[in-house]
């Protein structure tokens, strides 16, 4: 009886929580953007498998028999970002070995064939809502376990993929931002064709429409493009830098309080990083630069925060103090999330500068570019499908600003026909227009303030 009981509990609690998230107001998506900064500071909480293996990427074959935080209080995590004036926490749901830490039907590869068989998301959400303290989730693609590598993805990765985020998302409530890693990085090497990043994407918003999703990998892109993520993302460890002058994008940087992501067997006798160090020189500056910072805090193999890094948490909750709501910031164009048409395809132009030519822009490379002859007077840029193509969207993005007015055209039964012709004095350019379909597309630049640079000229058919 007792155990029927709680079936059938528990089945009216997973059906309230899918109702919750399905009739939430969907919010627009700078309203979204504007509510993460706001948020200002919060904790990353690395704590998988690789916490007992003293290393921050696990060996892919380690025995779930390893996790075992006899002592695990995710009430004390989130009473030390509360001590901290944290705003929220994240969580790494699944790392890169593959490990699931909640109670997924997708694998066994999970914390309930563990001697723990405790569903440790669950624990994690619980404890932060009770604080008031909003929940994020962290979630890698690279899973080396199950095998999701460069040059093996296959429809049954990208099904588990599907079906785990499903779980995260329907059955822990209203997520606030879902922190996507080991995609499309140099390191990682799976792209966003391999693993579909506008089906994702979509998926994720159809079970939580207020969640945004950030790709922590997007530091390839260009500082003033919102490509494949809601948020702009910079991991500071990694040597990545969000100019704390120019940042007009909604943001989120990243460093561990220690030296790694993952509790090492040294820490308890280590120091942490300074806490006037990371509030003056890390929190500040970087909030007032529309950047919402997440310090990581890996707690130990018992499950707790080690003495040291509670005591730094407390020292920044003295010093630093959450005074509100950021600036207001720009209503952005909707990012793109979908496969680049123009990727590899045959190009042409105008004459170029020495060896900047056509193939510059579009080689999925921003640091590359085709550079326009300082003699040409009205350059152009071509990409060639060789065959009847249907598109809906070009972002130019250039190396340097200098294109003022251009006419965007496609060839279509034997003429030229046009889609945009106006001036558009931004760095990135994005052009969102009805379907068409044509064989060749061109960019012809009537008016430049420099000889034009493109970086990467992007033609893309999005999901409406």
């Amino acid at each position: 009886m007792r155990n029927s009981l709680k079936l059938i509990l528990s089945i009216f609690f997973t059906g309230w929580l899918l109702t919750t998230c399905a009739q939430e107001e969907k919010k627009p998506l700078y309203r979204l953007q504007q509510e993460f900064v706001d948020l200002r500071f919060g904790m990353f909480i690395h704590f998988n498998i690789p916490t007992y293996m003293n290393q921050d990427w696990a060996d892919p074959e380690a025995s779930p028999a390893i996790f075992n935080p006899t002592k695990l209080d995710c009430d004390q995590w989130a009473r030390a970002a509360k001590s901290a004036n944290m705003s929220y926490g994240c969580l790494t749901t699944k790392h890169h070995s593959g490990f699931c830490i909640w109670d997924t039907k997708t694998t066994d590869y999970n914390v309930m064939h563990s001697p723990y068989k405790k569903d440790v998301v669950r624990q994690f959400v619980d404890a932060f809502r009770k604080n008031g303290l909003k929940v994020m989730l962290y979630y890698s693609i690279l899973d080396t376990h199950h095998k999701l590598r460069p040059n093996s993805i296959t429809p049954a990765d990208i099904k588990m993929i599907k079906g785990q985020l499903t779980e995260l998302l329907s059955n822990y409530g209203p997520i606030q931002a879902l922190i996507i890693d080991g995609w499309d990085a140099p390191w990682s090497r799976i792209s966003y064709d391999d693993v579909p990043f506008e089906e994702i994407y979509h998926l994720v918003k159809s079970l939580q429409p207020n969640c945004v999703m950030m790709d922590l990998n997007g530091a390839k892109y260009p500082p003033e493009g919102m490509y494949y993520t809601d948020i702009k993302t910079y991991e500071m460890g990694a040597g990545q830098r969000v100019s704390k002058e120019h940042n007009t994008m909604p943001a989120l940087a990243c460093l561990p309080i220690q030296k790694n992501w993952f509790w090492k067997t040294t820490f308890p006798d280590e120091p942490t990083k300074d806490p006037v160090k990371l509030v003056n020189e890390d929190i500040v500056p970087l909030n007032n630069a529309n950047v919402n910072f997440i310090l990581n805090v890996a707690p130990n193999r018992d499950g707790l925060i080690d003495d040291n890094a509670l005591a730094s948490l407390k020292k920044i909750g003295e010093l630093w103090k959450n005074t509100g709501p950021e600036a207001k910031l720009p209503i952005l164009d909707a990012p793109i999330i979908s496969h680049n048409l123009a990727k590899h395809q045959q190009s042409n132009s105008s004459w170029s500068d020495d060896d900047n030519i056509m193939d510059l822009a579009n080689d999925d490379d921003f640091t590359t570019s085709w550079v326009s002859n300082t003699t040409v007077d009205k350059p152009w840029y071509e990409i060639d499908f060789k065959k009847e193509t249907t598109f809906n969207t070009i972002s130019i993005a250039q190396d340097k600003p200098g294109i003022v007015r251009y006419v965007l055209e496609y060839y279509h039964d034997g003429a030229w026909r046009s889609i945009f012709d106006g001036e558009n004095y931004k760095k990135i350019k994005v052009n969102r227009f009805d379907p068409v379909t044509g064989t060749r597309v061109r960019m012809r630049i009537i008016k430049f303030a420099q000889p034009p640079s493109v970086a990467e000229f992007g033609i893309y058919n999005e999901q409406r």
